[in-house]
């Protein structure tokens, strides 16, 4: 018996924020990341988090391996069928698998993606994309030369109510999602939706990987509120040189002046050292399974 008090006591001080901030009910939980202190949940590459403010209750991101979704969400007592929406940040694996789980205790949720003409979220496009020569045979033309008014798009999700999300929008009061367009090597046109909710304080803004780079998702972001209090998410800098490194953790604290930082997934093990040690006090941990109440 006292065996089993102790572990629920240190379970409850795992899932605690560092920081020691008061629970006003505004807080993230991270669902899925491949570092945590909590033994409620199984580590795997990949991102996930619950973003509750405002009486709002949003899923970002749905890792990478649906049955090590499913059991982390049981292990942390969420309830993905009541949910307001949900956002898929960008098309990869480590941030979209989950949404098999998902669907099925949640079929009909809403869910805002990228605007990917083929994607995977069944975005098709007009057919006026290609070119048509009259002169060829029906039967070598495409549909026979008549064509559909939109070539739909397959999905791995076909029960799934997607939404593509084309520019910055309002979904809810306060609540806002920025997509971007990467233009690095490697990711070239992965286009990729953030998540900014307006406060008392500044924006609350959760990436998913950062592919355009993190400072044009700030840019992006600081035209609806010139300041961001705190960032959650990757920054995708897993392979950057120390000279990056340490030339994006002094932009982030001195040009962009955020006030804290909850960063995780692919931001990278140097970058998290570097913006500790840039942070202090303004770091807070953010492994799979902590809850970060909101500053």
């Amino acid at each position: 018996m006292r065996l089993r008090l102790i572990c629920g006591l240190l379970f409850l001080f795992l899932l605690s924020p560092a920081s020691g901030l008061a629970d006003t009910g505004n807080r993230v939980t991270i669902l899925y990341d491949a570092f945590g202190k909590s033994p409620a949940v199984t580590k795997d590459w990949g991102f996930s988090a619950l973003v509750e403010y405002g009486g709002k209750r949003i899923l970002f991101d749905t890792g990478n391996n649906a049955e090590i979704f499913e059991r982390n969400v049981k292990s942390l007592g969420v309830d993905l069928r009541k949910l307001d929406f949900v956002v898929i940040s960008h098309r990869h694996a480590d941030h979209t698998s989950g949404l098999n789980y998902l669907l099925n205790v949640n079929p009909g949720v809403k869910i805002y993606t990228p605007d990917e003409p083929f994607g995977l979220f069944a975005k098709g496009v007009p057919n006026t994309f290609y070119r048509k020569d009259q002169s060829l045979a029906a039967n070598s033309r495409y549909f026979d030369g008549n064509p559909p008014a939109v070539l739909s798009a397959g999905t791995p999700w076909p029960q799934g109510n997607f939404t593509p999300v084309s520019a910055v929008i309002e979904v809810a009061p306060g609540i806002f999602l920025i997509p971007t367009i990467s233009q690095v090597t490697g990711t070239l046109e992965l286009r990729e939706v953030s998540l900014a909710i307006r406060g008392p304080d500044g924006l609350i803004l959760v990436d998913g990987c950062s592919h355009a780079g993190v400072e044009k998702i700030l840019e992006a972001a600081t035209k609806i509120d010139p300041h961001v209090h705190i960032l959650f998410g990757g920054l995708h800098l897993v392979q950057a040189s120390d000279a990056d490194i340490d030339r994006i953790s002094n932009a982030l604290r001195e040009q962009w002046k955020l006030d804290y930082l909850a960063v995780g997934h692919c931001t990278g093990e140097p970058t998290f050292a570097a913006l500790q040690k840039k942070f202090g006090d303004h770091y807070l941990y953010a492994g799979a399974g902590t809850v970060v109440n909101i500053p």
